[in-house]
């Protein structure tokens, strides 16, 4: 029993408790695998058009890493470092890992080398350089689009 109890409580600090009073529980991944939160997936562009859900395989998915295992044990002898960290957004396949509920909340939990990639805000693009883009001339990599000016 008290092993259950010490399960819930934060080292040095009172049990996690939800705004109801109950006490909450967290997911520590092992090894090489990550816990991810998945996004809604967003089907409305910025041009404004809805993109309908279609074909038959469903398009990867994207998340927040909420929490990340220590790797395989060899890693560290080689130099190899988990390549993802909590607050990381990610893409993953759909037939990815294990969707588990943890405190009535959908989460998966795959291994690191199931994602396909993470999701970087560019502070400068690399193929237009943040330039004013002519009128109807967009990035193929940021996507921006030039604009018509109005008089």
């Amino acid at each position: 029993m008290r092993a259950a109890v010490e399960a819930h409580v934060r080292p040095g600090g009172p049990p996690l408790l939800s705004s109801n009073g109950v006490m909450r529980s967290q997911l520590r991944p092992l090894f090489d695998r990550v816990v991810i939160k998945e996004l809604d997936p967003d089907r409305i562009r910025r041009s404004g058009l809805l993109v309908p859900a279609g074909s038959d395989e469903p398009p990867p998915q994207h998340g927040i890493v909420l929490a990340v295992g220590p790797g395989l044990d060899w890693w560290d002898h080689v130099g190899v470092r988990m390549p993802v960290k909590p607050g990381d957004h990610v893409v993953f396949p759909a037939s990815a890992g294990t969707w588990v509920e943890v405190d009535e909340e959908r989460l998966l939990v795959c291994r690191v080398g199931e994602l396909l990639g993470v999701l970087e805000q560019l502070e400068q693009c690399p193929a237009c350089g943040g330039r004013t883009l002519d009128p109807q001339e967009s990035c193929p990599v940021c996507g921006r689009e030039g604009s018509v000016a109005s008089s």
